[in-house]
């Protein structure tokens, strides 16, 4: 159930999205002939009064379809309604609009979240939390005498800081100490203990002392308490999940090299969601919100094939004073969709070859 949670959400950020192409043409009375959830052959369509509704094989995206494409269609070229016709600021409207929706969706996600479960808000604090012991005793840490609910704040004397690069610290100096003793300084309620931990080695080799770590922190639920403190608090952190988007893709720009791998496609974002919807409907809303804002985020880049690839030929046309000759832009936007399509291919191989079923399967 929380896999089909996730793919839903995707499902409705997609469909969001081209609605807001296709509202946004509609209400100025420009024709769209075509509205399509995914790529690739048809497997279910109705065709309207002016457009045709279709369900297609490729999950990838979606699209808005306008006559001005379409060879077969009886509209005279010079028709005012026909898209290409319009001035523009109404195209630009009109291309734009999808990542207004989203993002205005991501929004509302937020309203809904902080108002009825509350966003969590996180107090990190030095150390890391023991948050279980194995129940064997005769581990590293039943020997040592650690147990649950202890903090641990330096090893041999190094302070290991908080949040998750503190349990990054810790587990490299355990695993990197196999059957050598270390000085673990532990907070134990009011009391500070100097205890010594001699990390067992696994079957690999490195060291292990049989617990479970968590950051050391307080968390606290933050619900709005009237709807326009929900306003407030949503557009707070609107603003700070948009900023984080732009930063991460700016390193993904600056530092490709170390960054690419964490680029997820659709089958390693179904899997992240449907883990988060299999904990609570705060989760699923916020996966839903951050899925959005990025979805906007992307689909800006002056890229072909994406919304601010058009936008881009419309600063061009607004510069030169007429729009770039139809065959570069046709050129250049199918150059773009087969890069965009192949990259898709490319993720839902890479990312279904790394799931857990199937890693296990092939062992």
């Amino acid at each position: 159930m929380s896999t089909l949670a996730a793919i839903g959400v995707l499902a409705v950020l997609i469909f969001v999205h081209e609605l807001g192409h296709f509202l946004a043409a509609r209400l100025q009375g420009i024709y769209a002939n075509k509205f399509s959830l995914g790529f690739g052959p048809v497997l279910l369509k109705y065709q309207g009064k002016q457009t045709e509704y279709a369900l297609r094989a490729l999950p990838l995206g979606g699209f808005v379809g306008f006559p001005d494409d379409d060879p077969d269609s009886d509209i005279p070229p010079n028709d005012p309604n026909l898209l290409h016709n319009r001035p523009l600021l109404d195209r630009a409207i009109v291309i734009s609009a999808g990542v207004i929706a989203n993002l205005i969706f991501a929004y509302f996600l937020f309203v809904v979240q902080v108002s009825v479960t509350g966003f969590q808000q996180i107090d990190y604090h030095p150390g890391v939390a023991v948050s279980g012991i194995a129940a064997n005793l005769s581990t590293a840490a039943g020997k040592a005498g650690l147990q649950a609910n202890d903090v641990i704040l330096a090893v041999d004397g190094e302070r290991l800081g908080s949040a998750k690069p503190a349990i990054v610290k810790l587990m490299a100096e355990i695993q990197d100490h196999p059957q050598q003793p270390l000085s673990f300084e532990v907070q134990r309620g009011a009391e500070i203990l100097n205890l010594k931990v001699t990390p067992d080695a696994n079957a690999e080799g490195k060291g292990q002392i049989g617990v479970k770590l968590a950051p050391n922190a307080d968390i606290t639920i933050d619900r709005a308490q009237s709807p326009i403190d929900a306003l407030g608090k949503a557009a707070s952190e609107f603003e700070r999940v948009v900023v984080l988007t732009v930063q991460g893709l700016s390193q993904l720009v600056t530092n490709f090299g170390e960054t690419a791998t964490q680029v997820a496609g659709p089958i390693k974002i179904v899997e992240i969601g449907s883990n988060i919807a299999s904990t609570n409907i705060a989760g699923l809303l916020q996966f839903g919100a951050l899925i959005s804002i990025n979805l906007a985020v992307m689909n800006i880049l002056p890229l072909p094939a994406l919304d601010g690839g058009q936008l881009a030929f419309l600063l061009f046309e607004a510069l030169l004073g007429k729009p770039l000759p139809s065959k570069l832009q046709d050129t250049v936007m199918q150059t773009g969709l087969v890069l965009l399509l192949g990259l898709g291919v490319f993720l839902v191989i890479r990312d279904t070859a790394n799931l857990t079923g199937v890693q296990q399967f092939f062992k």
